[in-house]
């Protein structure tokens, strides 16, 4: 577990490094301690670099000049991690009950050096299994993903594709 700090600052700093070329910045306080990401380290670390991937992707479509930083603070994922004799990994269940999605944030919105919009974000989906998800159904991140999407179009008028 020692190397797991090591690992995901390397991690993030690579993904940070090509997300602030494109005007989007996402930095996690404390990943260690959020509510639920998976158990294994890689797993983690390639949740984390999925979601950092998907805010870059909506974060290019704000309007040129427009620079946005994001503090993810907790991140809980849909559905529940169970372990499993079979797999090396658990399996996450999804049950439609109190195992929504959550992503608690705080964000800063900047052009030419001024601060265009900041503010902190609850993101959070209790009805993530009734909703029409544009998401394949083999992607782990698709419940999130459309929480982020929505919570992206109402913040900063930006539609993600899906």
């Amino acid at each position: 577990m020692r190397t797991f700090p090591r690992a995901m600052l390397a991690a993030l700093s690579l993904a940070a490094s090509g997300a602030a070329w494109a005007g989007v910045s996402v930095s996690y306080v404390h990943p260690e301690k959020f509510s639920d990401l998976p158990f294994g380290v890689a797993e983690r670390e390639q949740v984390l670099q999925e979601l950092n991937g998907h805010f870059l992707a909506l974060g290019k479509k704000l309007p040129a000049g427009q620079n946005l930083a994001i503090q993810i603070n907790d991140i809980d994922l849909a559905g529940r991690e169970e372990p499993s004799r079979r797999a090396i990994n658990g399996i996450r269940v999804l049950r439609g009950g109190a195992d929504w999605p959550r992503i608690s944030l705080r964000y800063t919105l900047e052009a030419d050096g001024q601060v265009l919009r900041s503010g902190a974000g609850e993101l959070a989906d209790m009805d993530y299994l009734g909703h029409i998800n544009g998401y394949a159904s083999g992607d782990r991140l698709r419940y999130e993903k459309r929480m982020i999407d929505d919570w992206f179009a109402k913040e900063f008028g930006v539609k993600a594709r899906r």
